[in-house]
């Protein structure tokens, strides 16, 4: 059955490239509420798509944005696998660095450029296409498969939680599916066995009650962008590790295998700088490129602001300045722990001279599964089947925190299988996705169902 499967989405290939241009034309931006009514509409349009492919489907309010769920059963004693991904995207700004607009697909080079095209519309409809196959051919699938597709998770799946708990009979499941990340290079499929997970905080700094004049006031009333700016340059040492009592207590240590692991796989510190663009490259002490990235926790300044930003100049000593900071974190660490830490050392690095206030933002734990257990075994053929190589086994440095709510409501491991490429651009403007790994990526799904149902 698989075969016939395989040749009717070979047939299918141009079908499947339409189905993903019109889901990228719906601008869901889940951050603007303004776009409220298109994320809906990105809802409704999945669960017509699922429906007419015969997979039974609900649009589920929440209180939020809505949840798109599915199931099509499967023969009694198969196993259960729930497919998760998002169909909210990222905000498009800044437009003016759009080489074409967000929202209007293009294909340049084989690659389809759109917001949203690999992070996830394209990646999570390559699991709907490869279902729609199997029932068109088969009539049934070899596996009781459930479906839930959330327009929530650029906004850190506010709603999904509850729902899971409220529905935990209904989503039971033996291995959850995620393909919201990346392969290795272009050429080498990964399973992702490692994410990090995420503390963030904003810190306001005020001085003065309204700004000052700069001459008249210098020197006696301190600037709360200086002390911002000193703040932030003692949170690292010379050695580049983050500089908060207490940060590194929890780590868990990366294993003699992986960094053996990591060692072997076609890395290059000079063509990372030309990628990133950087003279040269920075990271904690004693670790490579690559360990820093995957498993290692860091703590970065994702924007700051304080004082006069128009055009010439304006001297004054501002009244507040403030900042937004990320702590990626690493097996063991827990993000509540990382926030009251962080904002203990903001409060004690804090002058007399000015008031301090942190605010704690959202978080999510990391995310860990030993890469031996015998799922991965199926996992990895399906995808050298789809993709005509072994895949390696990776960690990621980004975050998908739902996966350790997965283990915790359901008991449910998950399956990190991603079809995208590190320079996909997903976040920043001219955001892209390789129809060649769309294409190849469906086929992994395909055979995934068929291995799973043995």
């Amino acid at each position: 059955m698989i075969q016939k499967v395989i040749e009717r989405l070979e047939r299918e290939k141009k079908k499947a490239v339409e189905d993903l241009v019109e889901i990228l034309k719906i601008p869901s931006v889940s951050a603007d509420p303004a776009r409220k009514g298109d994320v809906r509409k990105a809802a409704e349009w999945l669960a017509a798509k699922m429906n007419a492919a015969g997979v039974k489907t609900e649009v589920k309010a929440t209180a939020g944005n809505p949840i798109v769920y599915g199931e099509s059963p499967g023969p009694k004693g198969a196993p259960t696998i729930l497919i998760y991904g998002h169909y909210d995207v990222q905000p498009p700004d800044p437009l003016g660095e759009w080489e074409s607009p967000p929202f209007e697909p293009v294909v340049k080079s084989g690659k389809i450029y759109a917001r949203g095209s690999s992070d996830d519309k394209g990646q999570l409809l390559t699991h709907v296409r490869a279902i729609a196959a199997w029932l068109a051919e088969a009539k049934s699938l070899p596996i009781t498969m459930k479906i839930i597709l959330e327009g929530e998770e650029e906004i850190s799946s506010i709603n999904l939680p509850a729902f899971l708990r409220e529905n935990r009979e209904m989503l039971r499941c033996d291995v959850v599916v995620v393909s919201d990340t990346s392969q290795f290079a272009p050429g080498m499929p990964a399973i992702t066995y490692g994410l990090k997970g995420l503390a963030y905080a904003e810190v306001r700094v005020q001085g003065p009650s309204a700004d000052l004049h700069s001459g008249s006031f210098g020197g006696s009333v301190a600037n709360p962008a200086n002390v911002l700016a000193k703040m932030i340059a003692g949170m690292h040492d010379e050695n580049g590790r983050v500089a908060i009592p207490g940060f590194y207590d929890d780590v868990k240590p990366l294993d003699d295998w992986e960094r053996k692991e990591y060692a072997r796989l076609p890395f290059d510190d000079e063509e990372y700088k030309k990628i990133t663009g950087v003279p040269a490259l920075w990271g904690e002490e004693g670790y490579t490129t690559t360990e820093r990235r995957w498993a290692r926790p860091t703590l970065d300044v994702n924007g700051m602001w304080g004082g006069y930003q128009g055009e010439g100049g304006k001297t004054i000593i501002p009244a507040r300045a403030g900042a937004k900071i990320s702590m990626r974190l690493v097996p063991n660490q827990d993000p509540e722990k990382i926030a009251k830490l962080f904002a203990e050392h903001v409060r004690k690095a804090a002058p007399p001279s000015v008031r301090v206030e942190v605010i704690p933002m959202h978080g999510g734990k990391p995310f860990l599964i030993d890469p031996k257990l015998p799922m991965f075994e199926k996992a990895a053929l399906a995808i050298e089947r789809g993709f005509g190589k072994k895949p390696v086994f990776i960690r990621e440095g980004g975050s998908i925190p739902i996966t350790q709510t997965f283990k915790e409501v359901l008991g449910a491991d998950t399956l990190l299988l991603g079809w995208g490429q590190n320079d996909d651009r997903t976040h920043s403007p001219n955001e892209r996705f390789d129809l060649e790994d769309f294409h190849k990526g469906t086929l992994a799904s395909a055979h995934l169902i068929g291995l799973l149902g043995g």
